[in-house]
């Protein structure tokens, strides 16, 4: 089975979207740290993030916080909830990370992991028939998620032309 550590951003947006029952679906059993639990549950996270988190469903196992003092790098480029996934990404053996921050990405790809984020996730989904891609997408845009410009539009015309 494979394992799969998600940060923060990843989360918290598919929740936002309706679209958090596809993690389970993609990948079975998520890990995260303790840090990503205590963002989601922020007092400045959405309402049905924080209630989501208060009662997480048994496909999310919260971990610890791993030692990630050791990585300058990570200690002044990304935040506790990125820093965190990356090293419990490590210390147990990840085969995938979800992550959207820029940073982190980077980061995680320097380290030897295969990295993919909110988009990935749906972009997955609407290839396994999971999810429409276009409602998906504009759910995602009536929330704080940040993208390049052009890169949905790019997604949508990719997937458009495999249906040809």
């Amino acid at each position: 089975m494979r394992v799969i550590v998600t940060d923060t951003g990843p989360l918290n947006y598919l929740l936002q979207i309706d679209a958090i029952e596809l993690l389970p679906k993609l990948f079975g059993r998520i890990v995260v740290p303790a840090a990503v639990r205590d963002e989601l549950s922020h007092r400045r996270s959405p309402a049905a993030v924080r209630a989501w988190i208060a009662a997480p469903p048994a496909w999310l196992e919260i971990r610890p916080n791993p030692d990630d003092s050791t990585d300058r790098a990570m200690s002044r480029l990304l935040g506790q909830g990125e820093r965190a996934t990356i090293a419990l990404a490590q210390g147990i053996g990840a085969d995938l990370i979800l992550m959207d921050e820029r940073e982190g990405v980077a980061i995680a790809r320097a380290h030897g992991f295969a990295v993919t984020g909110t988009l990935g996730v749906l972009d997955l989904a609407a290839q396994r028939g999971m999810v429409d891609l276009v409602q998906a997408f504009t759910r995602l845009k009536g929330t704080s998620f940040h993208y390049r410009q052009g890169l949905l539009d790019a997604l949508l015309a990719q997937r458009s032309e495999e249906k040809k």
